[in-house]
């Protein structure tokens, strides 16, 4: 496969530089009538440009937008700026990015295939259009997403790929900050719904922020920042989320920085004293969640849940081997919302067919991620556990929600990948440089 995509390199340069003249000379005499096509003709051009240049620069460029949960109205399709961005950084990097793919990363694949198969069976058994895209989607969001991440990483472009996750994390974490101050300055302290440049849920940003969190926080010494500048936006991260209420971001990120600070790194030395900030987050939920209980309102988050899970399992009862469908939700196949549960939602949608495979794909994928080394490892098994977790309390299947931390994966195994080659070739120069009389085991 590897040698095929090589081979098929400059055929695919030279179709794409043919496809997008052609595309340019027929959008050619609607310039004038309509200037936005001048400008969406412009940066095509300017992105085949830099991708002919660095096949990694449209990956690269997709990193921030990931974080982008709003929706574009194309022609009548749902799509978020994330899967946009995602689906198309996706085309160079499988076909232009270095190969071949380090073991982890094929492994990876593999378990990501797994769940693909095993959801197949319930494309077949419930033949409607929804079902279908989201099956592609799901794959997107993973194996697709693993594979841009490997590209920016294999390419040596890991410390800026993830710089530029942070810094959009930073800015996000900047407004719901400014906005939760204004809120608690007029003596509202309920959750923060980030409003500006659109609005976004308070559990979208409060995940999101966790990744960034957890990323600050690792800071593998291969990216070259400083301490104080990753504490800095860790805990902006960690002001930000407590301002949106985000209970499952909470537990995920408080879970996620345990096993970090314990987990033994021989090149890098955490503080466990992280650990005892923990312990108020987890208080702060348990509050949240009592305080929603002993309320009575039937209508809050938790009772919510509770009615939706009961519902939902019923709803599996009726299909149990090959579920009712992926986004049935969507698609007026049985209830009007989407499962509050990672697993639920799996075995609702494709049965416990679907499920096994689901599990058989998180539990191997922390797996091959917890035996990287720590160098690289512990960010990309970091933010995975974080997503996993989060998903046991809360929706599983959303665009940047999936898609960020498999990315991040992908950059740090790429990132692996990259240090392993130059240290070889350091050494090949080193060797090179040797005397021939001095070569190791010769007397001179």
């Amino acid at each position: 496969m590897d040698r095929l995509v090589e081979a098929l390199r400059p055929t695919l340069a030279v179709g794409a530089i043919v496809g997008v003249a052609a595309a340019l000379y027929l959008l050619g005499d609607q310039v004038p009538n309509r200037p936005e096509m001048a400008l969406a003709a412009a940066v095509v051009v300017l992105v085949l440009g830099l991708t002919l240049v660095e096949p990694v620069a449209l990956p690269l460029l997709a990193m921030p937008l990931l974080l982008v949960g709003a929706r574009l109205g194309l022609g009548g399709v749902d799509l978020s700026v994330s899967d946009a961005a995602l689906a198309l950084a996706f085309w160079p990097a499988v076909f232009l990015s270095r190969r071949p793919f380090s073991p982890a990363l094929r492994n990876l694949l593999w378990l990501s295939g797994i769940y693909q198969m095993s959801t197949l069976f319930t494309v077949l058994a419930n033949p409607y259009r929804l079902n279908a895209v989201e099956w592609v989607h799901q794959w997107l969001l993973i194996g697709g997403a693993l594979v841009v991440g490997w590209a920016v990483g294999r390419g040596g472009y890991a410390r800026q790929g993830l710089a530029l996750v942070v810094i959009s994390g930073v800015v996000l974490a900047l407004l719901t900050v400014v906005q939760g101050m204004i809120q608690v300055a007029s003596g509202d302290l309920a959750p923060v719904y980030p409003r500006w440049p659109f609005l976004m849920h308070k559990n979208f940003v409060g995940t999101l922020l966790a990744f960034v969190a957890v990323v600050a926080y690792v800071r593998p010494t291969w990216t070259g920042w400083t301490k104080r500048w990753s504490l800095a936006a860790f805990w902006l991260m960690v002001v930000a989320i407590l301002l949106t209420q985000s209970r499952q971001a909470l537990i995920g990120l408080g879970v996620t920085l345990v096993v970090v600070a314990l987990r033994r790194d021989p090149h890098q030395k955490r503080s466990k004293t992280i650990i005892l900030a923990v312990a108020p987050a987890m208080a702060l939920v348990g509050s949240l969640v009592q305080e929603q209980v002993e309320s009575g309102n039937v209508h809050n988050s938790v009772f919510q849940r509770i009615s939706w899970i009961g519902d939902t399992i019923e709803l599996w009862q009726s299909v149990p081997w090959f579920g009712v469908g992926m986004r049935y939700w969507v698609a007026g196949r049985g209830l009007p919302f989407q499962p509050p549960n990672a697993e639920l939602e799996v075995l609702a949608s494709a049965g416990v067919v679907g499920l096994v495979g689901f599990v058989v794909m998180v539990i191997g994928a922390l797996v091959v991620l917890w035996r990287v080394d720590p160098t690289f490892g512990t960010l990309a098994f970091a933010v995975v556990l974080s997503r996993v977790v989060q998903s046991q309390f809360d929706i599983f299947w959303v665009a940047a929600q999936v898609s960020v931390p498999f990315v991040v994966a992908g950059v740090c195994l790429g990132a692996q990948a990259f240090a392993q080659e130059a240290e070889v070739t350091r050494r090949l120069v080193d060797a090179a440089r040797e005397p021939v009389g001095h070569a190791p085991g010769y007397a001179t």
